[in-house]
C-alpha cells in the first residue's frame, strides 16, 4: 500500500521557481496533492495558466488535484521610501500618510491603505515583520496618523505592518479581494482562502459573495490574527462557520507572539479534527531548503510534530515558489511523512468527530474505521455525492488509506486534501467503488499484502436515490 500510504497531504504554493507546465508537473508527481495560487502577486492571466498547467499535470497523473485561491486580504504594506531605506531611533515620531505623495526621505511616510479609519491611540503597530515596534499617539488627519518608535532600526519599502490590536470590524475584504473573488468564481477554483479572518462573521461574508457568483468552492479561514485567537470561543466559532483553516504561522507570530504559535497550532488541529474540518498547517516548514538542499533537523521535526497531531495538510510556501529546489523539497516532506506515520500513531483527541450533517453520518464512519482496522483491511472505499461521507471518514484518522469516489470533479479536487484520500472521479452506478477497487489493483495502484492475492475492503456508501450515507459493505477483491 506504498502508493497511497502518504495520509497527510502537500499543499504547494505556485511562483517563479514552478511556474512552468514542467515544473508544475514535475511537483505533482513527487507528491503534491494541492496547488496554492497566491493572489497577493502576479495577474489573473498568469493564475489561468497555471490551472491549466495544473489540470493537466493532475490527468496524467490520474489522480484529483486541489487548488486553492489565496487571497491577500488587508495585507497592509508602506509605499515607496527614498532609497529604499528610512533609519529609526527609540523615541522618533513618524507619521504614516495614506494620500499618495513622493516620499523625500522624511518622517512622513507613504502606507497603502488609510490607518486614520481603523486605528486608535494607543494601539501598537508592527513594521517590517516586527523589527520595528511602534505605539499610536495620535490620529493626525482623515488619512494619517503618528505613531512612536519604540526602538532602534530602520525600514524599507513596500514592508508589511500588523497591527495586532487594531479591529476591522468585519472590513477585511478589499476592493483588490472583492474583485479577485469575483474574477476567481468563475475560474476552476476548488477552495478559496480568506487572510487575517478576525470572526466567524468574516467566513460567513465570503460565503455569501461566493454563493451569489454561483462558485461551489470550499472555504479556509487563515488564523493569523490576535483578534481570532483571543478567546477559545472565538476561535472554535471560526473553525465551525469554515469549512477548514490554515495556521498562518508567520504573521500569527508578530502578531500574537511566537511562543502563541505552538499553542494555537495544536489547538486548532484539534478543532478541526472534533468538527470534520480540514487543517492546513503553513509557513516556515522547510524554508532552509529555499537555499539549501537538505532540511534542518528542526524543520524535519516541525513537519513531523504536525504530522503526530493529525493535520491534514502540511504547506510549503517560499520553498516551491521561489526556492532554488522546489521538486526537491516536496520529495523531502514526504520522506518525513511517510516516516513518521508508519512509526508513530496520530494524537487522539477527546470524544469522537462531529460533522455538520448528522449523527448517523459520524457513527457509520466511526464503525468502517474500527472495522477495517480490526479485520486488517488493506483500504476504506468512501462512495460519495458530496464528499460528506469522505470528510467524515477522514475525520476518525484511519491507521490505513482511503479511496474516495464520486461522479463530481469538484468534490473529487477538493477530497485531494482530505487526510489519507485519494480522490477519484467516476460516473455513478451501482457498485462504482468496488468496480475503482478493481481497477486500481488491476493497475498495480491497490497492491495487496505479501502472500495474499484478494484485496480485503471496506466499503462505506448509500443509497443514490436517498441522501445519506447508510451502509458498510465487506468485499474481497
Amino acid at each position: 500500500m506504498s502508493k497511497l500510504f502518504k495520509r497527510t497531504k502537500i499543499l504547494a504554493t505556485i511562483g517563479p521557481s514552478t511556474n512552468t507546465a514542467e515544473k508544475i508537473e514535475e511537483v505533482i508527481m513527487a507528491g503534491v496533492n494541492g496547488c496554492r495560487l497566491n493572489c497577493s502577486h502576479g495577474s489573473n492571466e498568469e493564475r489561468d495558466q497555471q490551472i491549466k498547467w495544473i489540470r493537466a499535470a493532475a490527468m496524467k497523473k490520474g489522480r484529483s488535484v486541489a487548488i486553492l485561491q489565496d487571497l491577500q486580504g488587508p495585507k497592509i504594506r508602506l509605499g515607496m521610501i527614498k532609497d529604499n531605506r528610512l533609519d529609526l531611533a527609540k523615541g522618533d515620531e513618524l507619521i504614516l500618510e495614506s494620500k499618495e505623495f513622493e516620499h523625500n526621505g522624511e518622517m512622513i511616510v507613504p502606507v497603502q491603505y488609510n490607518l486614520a479609519e481603523k486605528v486608535k491611540v494607543g494601539e501598537p503597530i508592527s513594521m517590517f515583520d516586527g523589527k520595528i515596534k511602534t505605539e499610536v499617539v495620535e490620529i493626525v488627519s482623515d488619512t494619517a496618523i503618528k505613531v512612536k518608535i519604540l526602538n532602534d532600526g530602520f525600514i524599507m519599502s513596500r514592508k508589511g505592518l500588523n497591527l495586532p490590536e487594531t479591529d476591522f470590524g468585519g472590513d477585511i475584504l478589499t476592493p483588490k479581494d472583492l474583485a479577485d473573488i469575483e474574477y476567481g468564481a468563475g475560474s476552476d477554483y476548488d477552495y478559496v482562502s480568506l487572510s487575517f479572518v478576525q470572526s466567524a462573521s468574516d467566513i460567513q461574508r465570503l460565503k455569501q459573495l461566493l454563493l451569489s457568483y454561483g462558485s461551489n468552492a470550499k472555504v479556509i479561514a487563515k488564523i493569523e490574527t490576535k483578534k481570532a485567537v483571543e478567546s477559545e470561543e472565538n476561535l472554535e466559532a471560526i473553525v465551525k462557520a469554515a469549512d477548514g483553516i490554515m495556521v498562518a504561522r508567520g504573521d500569527m507570530a508578530v502578531e500574537a507572539g511566537a511562543e502563541v504559535v505552538p499553542i494555537v497550532q495544536r489547538k486548532l488541529i484539534s478543532l478541526c479534527r472534533a468538527h470534520s474540518k480540514l487543517c492546513i498547517v503553513a509557513t516556515q516548514m522547510l524554508s532552509s531548503m529555499v537555499d539549501n538542499p537538505e532540511p534542518t533537523r528542526a524543520e524535519v521535526s516541525d513537519v513531523a510534530t504536525a504530522v503526530v497531531q493529525g493535520a491534514d495538510v502540511v504547506m510549503l510556501s517560499d520553498e516551491t515558489a521561489n526556492g532554488k529546489y522546489p521538486v526537491e523539497t516536496v520529495k523531502e516532506m514526504k520522506k518525513v511523512i511517510l516516516y513518521t506515520q508508519n512509526h508513530s500513531r496520530i494524537a487522539s483527541i477527546a470524544g469522537l468527530p462531529i460533522g455538520e450533517k448528522s449523527e448517523v453520518y459520524d457513527a457509520i464512519s466511526d464503525a468502517a474505521a474500527r472495522l477495517a482496522e480490526r479485520i486488517a483491511a488493506d483500504v476504506i472505499i468512501c462512495q460519495t455525492a458530496s464528499g460528506v461521507t469522505a470528510t467524515t471518514m477522514a475525520a476518525q484518522r484511519p491507521n490505513l488509506p482511503i479511496v474516495s469516489v464520486t461522479p463530481n470533479q469538484r468534490v473529487a479536487n477538493q477530497l485531494a486534501l482530505n487526510y489519507a484520500s485519494s480522490a477519484f472521479c467516476r460516473p455513478y452506478e451501482n457498485d462504482f467503488g468496488i468496480k475503482l477497487a478493481e481497477e486500481l489493483k488491476a493497475s498495480g495502484y491497490l497492491q495487496t499484502k505479501e502472500g495474499k492475492k484478494d484485496l480485503l475492503v471496506v466499503v462505506v456508501s448509500g443509497d443514490n436515490n436517498i441522501a445519506g450515507t447508510d451502509t458498510i459493505k465487506v468485499r474481497k477483491i
